[in-house]
């Protein structure tokens, strides 16, 4: 897809794009990861489930990282005095009773993340099944919607930037794992190590885990740099990379000030309309694979 020259582009509202896209037959749970941090990890997981709501499709969003990020892009309080993830992987805490409704998006949810997360690594080491704990709460919550008849069509789970437990229980949650990658001279380094990790997932706690999408962010087409990554990370995983690559963008950068994804933010700039592109590819590839086909 080409990225307009300019942050808007007279095109249709975002609200309008997105408007035929198919329903997933069953739940898709994605885990949004990439080991290294600043790659647009959290606002690719923000961004694409609310790209995904505003077609009609009920999104949640599972914020694992202790930051908060994706609680605070979505306008969602995270305060200490907050229930939230923490109080799920440690208290049993019933996920239903942790996930708040985007006050901008309606259809998005998010079980937020406060400060506590961040003692949550310690805590879990003496834990029993320590590595399931957010797996079965993400499966009772989607049985139980399931079972009022109001399913959730996708989950979101943002990881932190390394390797500890709080990733390793949002790699054995999902089925799916969505990669992030920088258009910039670092984009590949740890990627290997990224890959092997998930396969050691995969071997011993999570054998429907893949690696289902790679999106490219920060994409300056004004640059041969970002040219070049992009032309590198498409040979090296060819059928994996979606077509649209996110730019640069002021607006995404602004967004999560106002606790807004840039879908909300403003929906006609470049940024919001990469992003419901995406949305769209992800949408269109698991229904053209549920039905054996391709993706044209």
């Amino acid at each position: 897809m080409e990225v307009p020259d300019t942050d808007t582009a007279a095109v249709e509202p975002a609200g309008n794009r997105l408007s035929e896209l198919p329903r997933p037959r069953q739940t898709r749970v994605l885990t949004v990861a990439n080991q290294k941090g600043g790659v647009g990890k959290t606002t690719t997981a923000v961004n694409m489930a609310a790209a995904l709501s505003q077609s009609g499709l009920k999104v949640l969003v599972v914020d694992m990282d202790p930051q908060g990020n994706a609680s605070t892009a979505l306008g969602i309080p995270h305060t200490g005095d907050v229930a939230g993830v923490y109080d799920v992987l440690i208290d049993g805490t019933a996920l239903a009773d942790v996930v708040q409704e985007s006050p901008s998006l309606p259809g998005l949810w998010c079980a937020p993340a406060t400060v506590d997360l961040a003692g949550a690594e310690i805590e879990l080491v003496p834990m029993v099944a320590r590595e399931g704990r957010l797996r079965k709460a993400v499966r009772v919550f989607l049985d139980e919607r399931a079972a009022t008849g109001d399913p959730i069509d996708y989950v979101f789970i943002d990881c932190p930037p390394s390797l500890g437990l709080l990733t390793i229980n949002s790699f054995v949650a999902g089925s799916e794992v969505l990669i992030p990658i920088q258009c910039e001279y670092y984009a590949l380094e740890g990627l290997s190590q990224l890959l092997t990790n998930i396969e050691l997932i995969k071997e011993h706690l999570n054998p429907s885990l893949q690696v289902s999408h790679i999106l490219l962010t920060m994409f300056d087409g004004r640059t041969r740099l970002s040219a070049q990554v992009a032309d590198e990370v498409r040979a090296h995983f060819t059928d994996t990379v979606l077509r649209t690559s996110i730019p640069r963008s002021v607006r995404i950068s602004e967004a999560p000030s106002h606790g807004e994804t840039v879908i909300t933010y403003d929906p006609i700039s470049s940024g919001a309309l990469c992003y419901l592109e995406a949305a769209k590819e992800i949408a269109r590839a698991a229904r053209a694979q549920e039905e054996g086909g391709t993706d044209e």
